[in-house]
């Protein structure tokens, strides 16, 4: 099926409905929630984690490890 022949709000795989967006968009970005697998973190754990990381080399550096 060619692109022309799909109409507009037509859903695609995985059953869920897209809308159709204008060709330029005015430079914003479309994200869809389209669930792909992996793992799932909250981003407080990975700033905890950043900071964390930080510490470790700053104390390492130091020589105090």
């Amino acid at each position: 099926m060619s692109s022309k022949e799909k109409k507009s709000g037509e859903k695609k795989e995985g059953g869920k409905e897209r809308k159709p967006t204008a060709l330029p968009a005015a430079g914003l970005l479309t994200f869809y929630e389209e669930d792909i697998g992996g793992i799932k973190v909250r981003p407080e754990l990975v700033i905890a984690g950043t900071f964390l990381l930080v510490i470790l080399v700053l104390l390492a550096h130091a020589g105090v490890l």
